[in-house]
Order: C-alpha cells, then structure tokens, then sequence
C-alpha cells in the first residue's frame, strides 16, 4: 500500500499531472493559467502558465528529450506543445482523443475511439494503429520498451472493462486483466489512467471504485497500490510516476456524491 507524501493545493479540476526537468506540471479545467509549476522537492508553486485557445483538456504528458509537455484538447481535438521556455505551439489529430504518452523514440502516442496515433514532437503524423473491435472506449495506451502497448478501456456503459496488453501492430491482446464491469479485485468501473514503471509492472486508476491498482508486467494482480479510504474524497482520474523517488502521483476529482457532480480536484503524491 502506497504511503501519502503530500497533497498540492486544492482547486478547479485536475485533468493531468507530470514531471519535467525536476518540477511538477499540474493541469487544470479552467480559462486561464491552467498549468501550474510545483518545485518537485519542497511543493512550492513556481510559476503558472496559460495555453491560449484551450478549451477542453483530456489529459498531459512531458518528454525530457524534447522539454516540454504536451496536452490533449478534447473540443479542438488537438495536442498542445508548451516547452519549458513557454512557447505554445499545437497540432492537428483530425479524430476525438483522450490519452497522451510518450515513448521510447520520444514520439507522441493519442490515443482516439478505435486507434492509436503517433505523432513527432512537432505534429507530423507517423502512424496509426487499429485496434480491435471488442477494446472499447481506451481511454490511454502507453508502448513498452519491448513495442507493445499496454491500453485500459470501457466505461459506465460498456459490458467490459480492462486492462489489456496489445501486440506490437495493435491487433491482437497479448494479456489482459478485468472483464465484466464491477468493483471486485479482477474487476474494474471506468479504468481512466495508467502508469509504467522500469520493470513494466503497471498502475491502473480505477475510478468509479476510487482506488489504485497494481499488476505485474503479464498483466496479473499484484495488489491495491492506493486505497478507497485513501481518497475518500474524491476519485483518481490521472496518474503519474516518477520512478527515480518512486512516488505516484494521483490526480484526484473531488465528487459531490449527492449530486453526482465533480466539484473540484487535488493531487496526492504516494510513495510507492
């Protein structure tokens, strides 16, 4: 079980967090200064940065190769580049999208309803990946380092949700984990996020059961990571990991139960 390390301040939705040339970059759901820049080691608020146009974020990433991060715009469907300088650039996708990574050729992977894009640091279009049929709504897919893609998908209304390991051209599930939606152990409601470490054992954000999971690199159970009590004021909507402090860093939406609204967002920092 994760151990809580500290939590950076409350306020508008939090729909992204990542690390990049030692400090952290927040993502928030708002007009203006939606990024804000923490210090990595002592949490103090650095700077805050605007993305001009933005409208509707899905998620961000960063590449310590290219220095700089990069945010998915859900109503412009577009990527946003911000380097560490400040300077704003975007691109085209030309399809809905959800989640970004970021992989070992320091390529952006989008991931959109039925496909994976892979793009350059500057926008070019490199390659696009079908995936099958039965891998419904993925919400993210991260490579490893062997080619494959770890990818979660399925939500409030889809008859499975999973954790799945894709071959290297995307067609075929190599592994998976979870099936029927639910709250048990195998078992997952909205898998929204994920998280890679150096072994390739992976983090799943489990978000309508608010909790963390862990499973091995062949995709079995390992354990909860992050608990329900853990975050009983909210659900984890992104994760981040920073493998050299090994600390999980867990975007989390405050939710009015009553009124089944979000109401606000944090980020928790685990050791893990």
């Amino acid at each position: 079980m994760g151990q809580l390390v500290h939590t950076l301040p409350g306020g508008e939705r939090v729909r992204g967090v990542t690390l990049l040339a030692g400090e952290i970059y927040l993502l928030r759901q708002k007009a203006r200064d939606q990024v804000e820049v923490y210090d990595v080691t002592t949490y103090r608020l650095q700077r805050r940065l605007t993305v001009p146009g933005a409208r509707d974020f899905t998620d961000m990433t960063s590449c310590e190769h290219n220095r700089c991060v990069y945010i998915g715009d859900f109503t412009d469907n577009c990527v946003h580049r911000l380097d560490v300088q400040g300077a704003v650039t975007q691109w085209a996708v030309a399809d809905l999208l959800w989640g970004l990574s970021v992989n070992a050729a320091h390529n952006v992977l989008v991931t959109c309803p039925c496909k994976i894009k892979e793009f350059s640091s500057h926008g070019d279009l490199l390659r696009e990946l079908t995936l099958p049929d039965d891998v419904i709504r993925p919400r993210l897919a991260i490579q490893t380092r062997s080619g494959q893609f770890i990818v979660c998908h399925g939500g409030h209304a889809d008859p499975v949700n999973r954790v799945c390991m894709m071959s290297a051209d995307g067609r075929h599930i190599v592994h998976s984990h979870g099936g029927k939606r639910g709250s048990d152990t195998d078992q997952y409601n909205w898998p929204l996020h994920l998280a890679v470490d150096d072994n390739e054992s992976v983090f799943v954000a489990d978000w309508v059961n608010s909790r963390v999971k862990l499973l091995s690199p062949t995709l079995q159970y390992v354990g909860q990571v992050v608990s329900r009590d853990q975050l009983n004021w909210g659900r984890p909507v992104s994760l981040y990991l920073d493998t050299q402090r090994r600390h999980l860093y867990v975007a989390v939406d405050g939710l009015n139960e009553e009124q089944g609204k979000v109401t606000a967002g944090r980020v928790a920092v685990f050791s893990v």
